[in-house]
């Protein structure tokens, strides 16, 4: 779907199969964030050709975090142009403590060409901020694109929901004040890796105003 000119949504919608949601900014370079799962990539491969693309069109794909259903598919890229950024943070714990998080991508030593760190991003004519965003994972990153007031939150925080905290490097305080941290920037459009889309600045600072007053009682 499109989200707006130059913004492409392909969402997960498929309650039997766990995968995550894909986007696609366009542009003079074409990002593709959180490819998902490797075996579940059809539907952004159908979407993208819905779009006259394909694989070889995307410039840069750019991790949420290392879960495999979100970082999976950078298998399908392996003789593409494309190039993969995820967070250092994120890398280091996979290496340390989740490698089987890399053993599913099907290669040995994943190694990222670009190590995401908080602060500025720049790719091709786009400006992004990189926000670190742990507690649903350690290195946890989430994309806030500042010109079209968009927000990428990954599994941080969803539509009238949470990101869970038992999973390995999980923390419930963490993710508390990662959310505070994001409730803070001016959003219209929050794009979550799992469920809907939240458009408007209003429905935006509801969501986070009905996260702490409900989920944070429990984490």
């Amino acid at each position: 779907m499109e989200i707006f000119e130059g913004l492409h949504a392909f969402l997960w919608m498929n309650p039997t199969a766990n995968n995550c949601n894909t986007y696609l900014i366009k542009g003079d370079k074409n990002i593709l964030i959180d490819p998902g799962h490797f075996h579940l990539f059809s539907h952004v491969v159908d979407g993208l050709d819905m779009l006259s693309m394909d694989i070889s069109d995307i410039d840069v794909i750019l991790i949420t975090h290392g879960h495999p259903d979100h970082i999976e598919a950078v298998r399908r890229f392996a003789n593409e142009k494309a190039i993969v950024g995820l967070g250092s943070i994120e890398l280091d714990f996979i290496k340390k403590v989740a490698p089987h998080y890399g053993e599913a991508l099907g290669v040995g030593g994943f190694e990222p060409q670009i190590l995401l760190q908080e602060g500025n991003l720049i790719i091709g004519e786009k400006e992004f901020q990189v926000l670190h965003t742990p507690g649903h994972s350690p290195g946890s990153i989430c994309l806030y694109w500042p010109a079209k007031k968009v927000l990428f939150t990954g599994d941080v925080v969803f539509s009238g929901g949470i990101g869970r905290t038992d999973l390995p490097g999980g923390s419930g305080q963490s993710l508390k004040q990662s959310i505070r941290k994001l409730s803070e920037l001016d959003v219209e459009y929050l794009l979550s890796g799992h469920g809907d889309i939240i458009s408007s600045r209003d429905r935006v600072i509801a969501n986070f105003k009905e996260i702490e007053n409900y989920w944070f009682a429990y984490i």
